[in-house]
C-alpha cells in the first residue's frame, strides 16, 4: 500500500511539473513555446562592472539558462545574432504607483470637521492604513507599462500612494504578453509610509509634521502594547502592520531633513527604513551619512530658471540658484560618501526623460557602475530577490535590454527590452543612426540636408542656396521617406524621395518629382564643419560641470564650512557680568571649547586668539522664551490636547530668521508650540547656530516645558470648526481640569 501511495505521488508530483495553465484564453490558442533563445556574439554586463565580450545568453521560457563566452547550444535553439550590441538587465523601479489608481479626496461636508476615525474595528485614525493592499486596487495599464519598457524597465514596486500607513505594494513584472498570475512577482512586496495624511479621509488629526511623527510613535507603542495581550478587543490595523512587518518598510520622506525624521524613528523603534528621498540629500550629506539608511533617490532635477526678464530674476533666490546647479551632482556625492541608493523615475513629468536626467547625474560624477547598480542590483536586494532579479545569471529571470553601445550614452539606441522571456520591441535592429548633415542630389540640383531629433521621430532641415525649403521625413523598418517642396515650385505639391538604408554614409533610391516624372537621388554625408561641430558639442556636453560648493546653510549667508568653537581673549572691553561684579571696565573674557574660561583683568590665555575689544560693550547673548521661528511646523490643531508633540522633531535650520535674530543679538531660544488649542506640544529650547544641524542646536539634557494657552484662538474665535470642544472659554478651562484630574 505504503509504495502505490509512493508511486501516485511521483505521478502527481510530475503532473503537476508539466500542467497547462488552468485560465482559459478567449483570445487565440493556449499552444505556448518552450524552446530555446539564445543571443549570441554579444557584449553582455552580467552585472555592475562584471562584462563578458561576444558572449552567449541562453534563456528558455521566462530564465536564463546559460551565460558566458563558451555556451553549447541545445538543438531547438532560435539564434540571434547581437554582434557589436550590448546585452543589460533591466532596471527596477521601487517607487511608483504604476497600475493603481491615484486617490482622490471626498467632496467637502460645508464647514464639518471629522475628529474621529470612520472605520469599525481599526485603529482610532484613519491616516493609519497598513491593511490597505494594492493588489486589491491593481490593474495592468499597458500603456503605462510601455513607457517603463521603453526607458529599460523590467520591473516595479507599486503602491496606493495615500496616508501615513499606506498598506502594501506589488511587485510587478512588465511582461505585456502575460496574465497577472504570471507577472505578479509579489502580492505583498513591501509596507508602505509617509508623514502625509490620507487624501481619501477628512479626519482632522494631524495637521502638522510633529503630529505625524507623534501619531506613529503612539501607533508603535500601541502595537507593542496590543502583541503582548492587552487590548480587550480586535484592532485589524495593529494586526496589519504586525504581520506585515518582516517586509521591507518604504518610507516615502522627500527631503532631507524628513529623511533624518524618519531615520529618528526608525532608530527609537528598531525599523531599517528604506527612506525615499528627495534629491537633496547633498546639502546635508554628512547627517545622511550618519543616519546608515538606505535610499531611494529621484532624478527629477529643476530646470533651468528664465532670468531674461528683471523681475522674473528679482524672485528667484540664491537658494533656488544653488539647487538648481547642485542638485545633478547629489547621486554622485551619495556615491562617493559609500551611502546605498537606487533610483527612481518618481517625479519625473514624462517618463521619456528619465535617460536624459540619468545622463545628467553620469555627467555630473556618478559612475555609470553605480548607475547600473541602482536600477538593478541595488533594488533587487532591497526586495530580498537577488537571487532572481538585477544580474543576468543562471536562474534569474530573463529581464533585459539590447542596445546599440553603452546604455548611459546619448546616442545610444534601445533596441529591445526582454521581460520574463518576452520581447518587447522600442526600436527594430535594421534602424541606423542617420543623423547628421548629407550633400543632397535630387536629379542633378544640389541641397545640403540635416536630420536632426530623435531617431524614433526625425526632423529635417533643407537649404538651396541659404534658402530653407519646407521637408519632412520618416523613417520606419530600415526605409527613408523623405519629401519637400522645390524653391521654385508655386503650387502645394512635393518631391518625394524613399531608399533603404544600408549604409548612413551613402543613401540613395528613387524618387518622383512634382511633375510625377520618376528619378533617381542619393544623399551622401558630409564629414567636415557639421561633424566636427557635432563633436565640439558633444564634447563641450560631456565636460563636467561647475558646481559650486555647499554652504551651511546652503542659501544667501551660508558658510563655506561649518563654524568650529575657538580659543579667543576678548581684551579690554565694558563687560556685563549680570552677576554680582555689576559692569566691569576695561575688562577681558576668555572663551574656549565653547563655554566662558574667565573673566577679569590682565587675562593671559595661552594660545587664543586675541581681539581687542576697546571701546566695545560685552554682555550675555539675548535669550527669546517665546518665538515661532525655526520650525517646520509650529501647531498641532487637531485635538484640544496635543500633549504628545514637540517641536524638537521639526527643528528647521535653515531658516533665515535664525540668521535675523542672531543680527539683533539673540542667542538663545524656546521655540514655542502655537496657541491653536489649549493644551499644545512640548517646546524646544535651542542655541542659535547658524549653519549647524537640528540635533547640534538643541541644548543638551534642556529642562522640559509645554504649552498651555488661553484666549481667542484656543476657542476658535478666528476660524470655525463647529465641532471641535471648546467652543468658549468656559471650555477651554474644563479642557484643563478635565486633563489634569485624569
Amino acid at each position: 500500500m505504503k509504495r502505490k501511495l509512493s508511486v501516485l505521488t511521483i505521478i502527481w508530483c510530475c503532473y503537476l511539473g508539466s500542467a497547462q495553465d488552468y485560465f482559459p484564453k478567449n483570445d487565440g490558442v493556449k499552444t505556448e513555446d518552450h524552446h530555446y533563445t539564445a543571443f549570441i556574439n554579444a557584449k553582455i554586463y552580467t552585472a555592475p562592472g562584471e562584462t563578458l565580450e561576444n558572449a552567449t545568453l541562453l534563456i528558455k521560457e521566462n530564465t536564463i539558462e546559460a551565460v558566458g563566452a563558451n555556451v553549447s547550444l541545445p538543438n531547438n535553439c532560435v539564434v540571434i545574432d547581437l554582434n557589436g550590441k550590448y546585452v543589460y538587465p533591466s532596471f527596477i523601479d521601487l517607487y511608483t504607483d504604476f497600475g493603481v489608481a491615484k486617490p482622490t479626496r471626498k467632496r467637502s461636508q460645508g464647514n464639518t470637521v471629522q475628529y474621529d476615525a470612520t472605520r469599525e474595528g481599526y485603529y482610532w485614525n484613519d491616516h493609519i492604513m497598513p491593511e490597505k493592499k494594492a493588489i486589491e486596487k491593481f490593474s495592468f495599464n499597458e500603456k503605462k507599462a510601455k513607457e517603463f519598457l521603453n526607458a529599460g524597465f523590467g520591473v516595479v514596486n507599486t503602491h496606493i500612494q495615500d496616508g501615513i500607513i499606506r498598506g502594501t505594494s506589488v511587485l510587478v513584472a512588465l511582461n505585456t504578453k502575460a496574465d497577472n498570475g504570471k507577472r505578479i512577482l509579489d502580492q505583498n512586496a513591501a509596507q508602505h509610509l509617509s508623514f502625509s495624511k490620507s487624501v481619501t479621509s477628512p479626519q482632522r488629526y494631524p495637521t502638522s509634521l510633529m503630529g505625524a511623527m507623534a501619531l506613529l510613535r503612539q501607533f508603535y507603542h500601541d502595537a507593542a502594547w496590543y502583541e503582548k495581550g492587552n487590548a480587550k478587543t480586535k484592532d485589524l490595523a495593529i494586526e496589519n502592520v504586525l504581520k506585515n512587518r518582516e517586509l521591507p518598510q518604504i518610507f516615502d520622506a522627500g527631503s532631507k531633513y524628513n529623511n533624518l525624521r524618519a531615520d529618528k524613528i526608525g532608530d527609537e523603534f528598531g525599523i531599517n527604513y528604506i527612506i525615499k528621498g528627495g534629491g537633496d540629500e547633498f546639502e546635508r550629506i554628512t547627517e545622511i551619512e550618519n543616519t546608515r539608511a538606505r535610499y531611494i533617490i529621484p532624478v527629477d532635477f529643476p530646470k533651468p530658471y528664465d532670468v531674461t526678464d528683471p523681475y522674473n530674476a528679482s524672485k528667484v533666490t540664491l537658494a533656488d540658484m544653488r539647487f538648481w546647479n547642485q542638485a545633478p551632482s547629489n547621486p554622485a556625492l551619495l556615491e562617493e560618501r559609500n551611502i546605498q541608493f537606487a533610483l527612481t523615475t518618481d517625479g519625473l513629468a514624462k517618463l521619456n526623460t528619465f535617460h536624459t536626467h540619468l545622463q545628467k547625474a553620469i555627467q555630473y560624477g556618478l559612475s555609470k557602475k553605480q548607475a547600473l547598480a541602482a536600477l538593478t542590483t541595488v533594488p533587487a536586494a532591497y526586495m530580498g530577490r537577488e537571487n532572481q532579479l538585477g544580474k543576468l545569471a543562471v536562474g534569474y529571470d530573463a529581464n533585459f535590454l539590447i542596445a546599440s553601445g553603452d546604455i548611459f550614452e546619448k546616442k545610444t539606441i534601445l533596441y529591445e527590452n526582454w521581460v520574463q522571456g518576452q520581447k518587447h520591441q522600442i526600436n527594430d535592429f535594421s534602424v541606423k543612426d542617420i543623423r547628421g548633415t548629407y550633400q543632397l542630389t535630387v536629379a542633378g540640383t544640389p541641397y545640403e540636408l540635416t536630420i536632426s531629433g530623435k531617431l524614433s521621430k526625425p526632423t529635417t532641415k533643407i537649404m538651396q542656396d541659404s534658402s530653407k525649403i519646407e521637408s519632412g521625413i520618416s523613417y520606419k523598418n530600415g526605409w527613408i521617406n523623405l519629401f519637400f517642396t522645390p524653391a521654385s515650385d508655386n503650387e502645394a505639391s512635393f518631391v518625394r524621395l524613399s531608399a533603404p538604408v544600408t549604409n548612413i554614409q551613402k543613401i540613395s533610391g528613387k524618387g518622383v518629382l512634382t511633375n510625377g516624372a520618376a528619378i533617381a537621388w542619393e544623399a551622401t554625408r558630409k564629414e567636415d564643419t557639421a561633424g566636427k561641430n557635432e563633436k565640439s558639442k558633444e564634447q563641450k556636453a560631456a565636460a563636467p560641470p561647475k558646481v559650486m560648493p555647499v554652504t551651511f546653510p546652503n542659501k544667501a549667508f551660508g558658510f563655506d564650512k561649518k563654524p568650529e568653537k575657538q580659543n579667543i581673549l576678548f581684551k579690554n572691553a565694558t563687560v556685563w557680568t549680570n552677576e554680582s561684579e555689576g559692569i566691569m571696565e576695561n575688562a577681558d573674557v576668555w572663551v574656549a571649547d565653547g563655554k566662558i574660561k574667565a573673566v577679569g583683568k590682565n587675562l593671559e590665555a595661552k594660545g587664543a586668539r586675541v581681539i581687542d575689544a576697546s571701546g566695545k560693550h560685552l554682555t550675555s547673548g539675548i535669550i527669546d522664551e517665546h518665538s515661532h521661528i525655526a520650525a517646520a511646523s509650529i501647531n498641532e490643531a487637531g485635538h484640544n490636547s496635543t500633549a504628545e508633540v514637540t517641536i524638537e522633531d521639526v527643528v528647521e535650520p535653515d531658516d533665515i530668521d535664525i540668521y535675523r535674530n542672531l543680527s539683533g543679538g539673540v542667542t538663545t531660544i524656546q521655540i514655542l508650540h502655537g496657541s491653536a488649542n489649549p493644551i499644545g506640544g512640548r517646546s524646544a529650547l535651542i542655541k542659535l547656530k547658524w549653519g549647524e544641524s537640528a540635533n547640534e542646536m538643541l541644548i543638551d539634557n534642556a529642562p522640559g516645558f509645554i504649552k498651555f494657552a488661553l484666549g481667542e484662538n484656543v476657542k476658535q474665535s478666528n476660524w470655525s470648526s463647529y465641532n471641535r470642544f471648546p467652543q468658549s472659554r468656559m471650555g477651554v478651562e474644563q479642557v484643563f481640569v478635565d486633563y489634569f484630574q485624569r
